[in-house]
């Protein structure tokens, strides 16, 4: 049993699956936040973490990966019991219940759908102005983002695009311990939704002390 200010106190231990995407931006974003961050990519590693970033890139090949280190299953089963998880872009779509494409869900956790590249190929990459619940504004990156096509009813919104013809769509959002964005957060110095991850982390450990 940890003694509940020493957990408080305490930097909250939280890995970022090393396989694809820029996970050496997460674990930089995480450390400027307060948390102890390590990259994973075995299942000792993710056995000494209190919570797990997933990163964008592809999302069939993140689930390839994770199955040919063995630790699909493993992740999934931790995420399902209430590790806190956090995805972006790609790592949005393997925490999804599942894809409008018809591509079988991933991890199934996430009550979203999501299409993938709904905001465009590469070549519509872009920066995009979002606003955040309670009124922030920041500049988001979005690289071959998928798109929220239907959101749960137990899932808040976090954020949404704040300006164009998208204005209002849902970009970002939590249900629960789990936190995620069709966005790149790692990309920019905005560390809005880092913090939130980590205060979640360290608030899911209080928990389960």
């Amino acid at each position: 049993m940890h003694d509940s200010v020493s957990i408080s106190a305490r930097a909250p231990r939280i890995g970022v699956l090393a396989m694809q995407g820029a996970f050496a931006e997460h674990v930089r974003a995480l450390d400027e936040c307060g948390a102890e961050a390590l990259q994973v990519r075995t299942l000792d590693q993710l056995d000494s973490c209190e919570a797990i970033v997933l990163p964008g890139g592809e999302s069939t090949a993140i689930r390839k990966a994770l199955h040919r280190c063995d630790l699909l299953e493993p992740l999934r089963e931790r995420i399902a019991s209430g590790m806190p998880a956090f995805g972006t872009c790609a790592g949005m779509i393997v925490l999804a219940d599942a894809a409008p494409d018809g591509a079988p869900p991933c991890f199934g956790l996430l009550d979203v759908d999501v299409e993938r590249n709904g905001w465009g190929r590469q070549v519509n990459s872009a920066e995009v102005m979002v606003s955040y619940a309670g009124g922030d504004e920041s500049v988001a990156v979005f690289i071959r983002a998928p798109r929220i096509t239907r959101v749960g009813e137990g899932v808040d919104v976090v954020a949404r695009i704040s300006v164009g013809d998208a204005q209002g769509e849902p970009v970002a959002v939590q249900q629960g311990h789990l936190l995620a964005a069709a966005f790149h957060p790692e990309l920019t110095t905005d560390r809005t939704l880092h913090v939130r991850f980590v205060d979640l982390a360290r608030e899911q450990a209080l928990q389960h002390s």
